[in-house]
C-alpha cells in the first residue's frame, strides 16, 4: 500500500471512541483497535508491520514528531494535537497520548497511542499554529519551527503539553 494522497475529505472522530495503535521501537504498528482501523479506512492485514507514519499527513509540522520522539524514547509521555490521513486521502484531528511500553526491566519494547477527539475549539488554535509551524519549516528548516514554538509557548508561560492540555479543556 502506497502512502494516501489527501484530499478535503475531514472525518470526524467520535466523542465516544478510544483509537489505539501499538508500535516497536521502530515505529511499526503491532496492534490496531477496530476504532483505529475503522476511520483509517483499512484491514488490520494492511496496517500490521506498516510504519506507523503512513498515516502522516503532510500538513503535520515535523517539529511535533521531533518533540513526540524525544519525549517518548524518555519513557515520557506526550500529548499532542495529530492530524492524520485516512486511507481514502481524508483527514482526522486527534488528540493523542502517546507513551513507551516498557518491559519488566524498563527496557522500551514499543510505543502505544491512545487519541481521542480534538477539541474544535483547540483546532481553531492549533490549525494556524501548524500552517504557520509547516510555512516556517519549509523556509527556515526545524530550527525555524521549533523557536517560534518556543517563543509562543514561552510568551504563554506553558511548555507543549501544558499548552495543549489547557486547549482541550477549553
Amino acid at each position: 500500500m502506497n502512502k494516501p494522497i489527501p484530499n478535503q475529505k475531514e472525518h470526524a472522530v467520535s466523542a465516544d471512541a478510544f483509537l489505539v495503535s501499538k508500535t516497536d521501537t521502530h515505529g511499526k504498528i503491532t496492534y490496531c483497535n477496530e476504532p483505529f482501523l475503522k476511520i483509517v479506512g483499512a484491514s488490520e492485514q494492511e496496517l500490521l508491520g506498516k510504519p506507523h507514519n503512513i498515516i502522516r499527513h503532510p500538513e503535520m509540522p515535523h517539529i511535533i514528531f521531533k518533540l513526540l520522539w524525544e519525549k517518548i524514547k524518555n519513557k515520557e509521555e506526550i500529548f499532542a494535537y495529530i492530524k492524520n490521513l485516512s486511507f481514502d486521502g481524508g483527514y482526522y484531528w486527534v488528540y493523542a497520548n502517546v507513551t513507551a511500553s516498557v518491559d519488566a526491566l524498563g527496557k522500551v519494547v514499543g510505543y502505544y497511542s491512545i487519541r481521542r477527539k480534538a477539541n474544535p475549539k483547540a483546532l481553531a488554535i492549533i490549525e494556524p499554529l501548524y500552517a504557520k509551524l509547516l510555512e516556517l519549516e519549509k523556509s527556515g528548516g526545524m530550527e525555524a519551527s521549533l523557536r517560534y514554538l518556543n517563543d509562543v509557548l514561552a510568551e504563554k508561560g506553558m511548555n507543549y503539553e501544558e499548552f495543549s492540555n489547557v486547549l482541550q479543556r477549553l
